[in-house]
């Protein structure tokens, strides 16, 4: 069988830098033929998006934008739509558990293609960052990029 990973990463910037990720899973999604041949042309986005429970304890994605495909029908999927998160029972419980807590919730950072060819999305535990977390995130980026100016000179 031939190797189908791509190097498909759709990341969520603004996740690392809002948030502090204090636990990371990866989780597949359940989705329609349209939706994986998107993905697959790299027309998604994790901009603003995170996870929640449903009544019956299943755990979705909301605010992951999947644009329709080109080559779609009138059978197109609708981009903005929720879509189920699979995971283990022990992980779920572990999971609904945590954001419990006062300030913790899940945010998607990552969504890519597995060697097997299989969507998949990096989610994580996080813990909103404060402004002052925010400022002291930029001055170590700043300083890392000074330090690689001054080491290519």
């Amino acid at each position: 069988m031939a190797n189908r990973s791509s190097n498909i990463q759709i990341k969520n910037k603004k996740a690392t830098f809002d948030y502090e990720i204090l636990e990371e899973w990866v989780a597949g999604i359940v989705l329609t033929g349209t939706e994986i041949k998107s993905i697959r042309a790299g027309k998604a986005s994790l901009t603003d998006c995170y996870c929640y429970f449903s009544l019956s304890g299943e755990l979705w994605v909301r605010g992951m934008n999947v644009s329709e495909y080109f080559w779609g029908t009138r059978n197109s999927h609708i981009p903005k739509r929720d879509r189920k998160l699979l995971l283990q029972k022990k992980e779920l419980r572990k999971l609904k558990r945590a954001i419990q807590d006062k300030g913790l919730t899940i945010v998607g950072m990552k969504l890519f293609i597995n060697e097997r060819g299989l969507a998949k999305i990096l989610i994580g535990l996080a813990r909103g960052k404060k402004v002052y977390d925010k400022r002291e995130t930029i001055k170590e980026r700043e300083a890392k990029r000074d330090l690689q100016r001054d080491f290519k000179k």
